[in-house]
């Protein structure tokens, strides 16, 4: 298992409950592909380095690093990318 960090973008409208249970979500679906979270990160309302879909120029920004392997990290990708609470999210190895 390699160690992953998980960065993510959830659009400002999103109330603070909806920030958590994506949080949890995501959280949720590492483990259940065989992931190992080893911290959560909320480092809250940012600004956004340039304005996102003609509207968003803010964002809450949330880590996650991880200990998994690919079909995770695949699967957690995948449903990023169809989510319409988030803006933007970059999965990364750490090391090597």
């Amino acid at each position: 298992m390699r160690e992953y960090e998980l960065l993510f973008i959830v659009k400002t409208e999103i109330p603070e409950e909806g920030t958590q249970e994506v949080i949890d979500r995501y959280s949720k679906v590492l483990t259940d592909h065989g992931a190992e979270v080893t911290a959560v990160d909320k480092w809250g309302k940012r600004r956004l380095a340039y304005v996102i879909d003609k509207k968003y120029t803010d964002g809450v920004y949330v880590l996650i690093k991880f200990n998994g392997d690919s079909a995770a990290v695949n699967e957690v990708d995948r449903l990023m990318k169809i989510d319409e609470r988030l803006l933007r999210h970059l999965v990364t190895r750490v090391g090597e």
